[in-house]
């Protein structure tokens, strides 16, 4: 059996209070519900079995014991813990509120994600998953044909006590290789792109089909249905750069072949306001401005017209793999803006709420007791203190013998230090 040392053990409960506060640095006491709908981390609560989510403050206090799943931000969405939707008594918001009518419940809240429908489960998932941006659905790798879908991994079964001593040795590097399975790259890595958007998003937004496929904006095809899937590469017809086209007027716009030759980079353009929204108290787009939208992409356009064909004889899914920085690459012409205005995800990033910061994360078991005890009435206060030094004087009175003779103090022996100290409590009350 190993021999760890009074420093030792001092030392581990450091490494795991600085461990906590890491892993949950917020003050989770109190309820999301009174801010209306924000864009939030939302969980699913697997026990309670209804198709509502829970805010995080929430799902540590009320749902604790429960089994969630984490839906990750979703945009939009009011805490259901205090509704009549959620049996589940909330007892961070105590006011019962009626249920809220305006959140929209997609197919993640029935634990199904992805244009497969596959249900997740951390256990034995393999596969990385990618957020859409849009309608924030997630995405296996090898559904958005970056990789060949592996199966399933067995679940993890508990380690024995010395391999788990083993395991606590090694870097956390070496647990994240461990959870990803060692799986061979994709085509795209995840430091290739700032967001991604599903082909099903792409396809209901007209300057998202335009500027498919171009550069920027990588895609995942394949030139039949025998070939292997690879990177649409973006190569432009246009042999010369001449000066962009002016649209004269929204209505004279035709979509995809509005301006066929383009400049391949429309940042050097200066707009007086390139994030604007609709609704903006500011000055209108003049009618007349160029469309600096790329040459379109034959390949990625033909690909949108096939989304329905079966998936084996699919040449792509339609999905976006956006470069850094792709939000201030958009032509804000007329033709362009409007369906962009349309989804503001695209054009501006958002905020996702996080809870306070808690004022005790990383304190030590000493100093939170200070602050514990600095909240008591006085007289209750002082009797804490008395207690806590003749405690501590019986341990070192206890100890002293173990010191002299060299003898190392085991776990039995501290157990039986704490029995004898509630043993004289008991007898002192009667």
């Amino acid at each position: 059996m190993a021999v760890e040392t009074l420093v030792d053990y001092v030392a581990s409960q450091d490494d795991l209070l600085q461990e906590a506060a890491l892993a949950l640095p917020h003050e989770f006491s109190k309820c999301t519900y009174s801010l209306g709908h924000i864009r939030q981390a939302v969980y699913l609560c697997l026990t309670c079995s209804v198709e509502r989510g829970i805010c995080s403050a929430c799902s540590i206090a009320c749902h604790t014991d429960h089994e969630q799943i984490e839906l990750f931000p979703k945009r939009n969405f009011r805490c259901d813990c205090p509704t009549t939707s959620v049996v589940h008594t909330c007892i961070l918001h105590k006011t019962l509120e009626e249920e809220n009518v305006l959140n929209a419940y997609g197919p993640n809240f029935k634990a199904q994600f992805c244009r497969c429908g596959r249900p997740y489960d951390a256990r034995t998932e393999q596969e990385t998953m990618i957020q859409c941006l849009v309608c924030e659905d997630w995405f296996h790798e090898s559904c958005c044909n970056l990789r060949e879908r592996p199966t399933s991994r067995k679940i993890s079964p508990e380690p024995h006590p010395e391999q788990a001593e083993v395991h606590e040795e090694g870097s956390d590097d070496d647990a994240q290789s461990q959870g990803s399975s060692h799986l061979p790259p994709g085509l795209i890595s995840g430091t290739e792109y700032e967001s991604f958007i599903c082909g099903l998003c792409a396809s209901r937004n007209k300057t998202l089909m335009r500027w498919a496929g171009t550069s920027g904006i990588t895609m995942v095809v394949r030139d039949a249905p025998v070939e292997p899937w690879k990177r649409l590469v973006y190569e432009s017809r246009t042999t010369e750069n001449p000066d962009p086209i002016t649209i004269l007027d929204a209505s004279t716009a035709d979509g995809p072949t509005v301006g066929s030759k383009r400049p391949l980079s429309p940042s050097n353009v200066d707009y007086s306001d390139p994030k604007r929204l609709r609704g903006s108290s500011q000055a209108p787009v003049p009618s007349s401005v160029p469309c600096l939208a790329p040459e379109a992409n034959f390949m990625a356009q033909n690909i949108y017209q096939q989304l329905d064909a079966p998936v084996t004889a699919s040449l792509g899914t339609g999905d976006l793999f956006l470069s850094e920085g792709f939000r201030d690459r958009w032509c804000r012409c007329p033709s362009c803006l409007p369906p962009l205005e349309a989804m503001p995800c695209l054009l501006v990033e958002e905020e996702t709420y996080e809870p306070p910061e808690d004022p005790d994360s990383g304190l030590s078991l000493e100093e939170l007791g200070m602050r514990a005890l600095e909240r008591l009435p006085r007289d209750k206060a002082i009797d804490g203190i008395h207690a806590f030094n003749g405690m501590r004087d019986d341990l070192v009175k206890y100890l002293r013998p173990f010191a002299q003779e060299g003898k190392v103090v085991s776990e039995t022996d501290v157990r039986d230090f704490f029995a004898s100290l509630t043993e004289t409590a008991k007898k002192s009350r009667r």
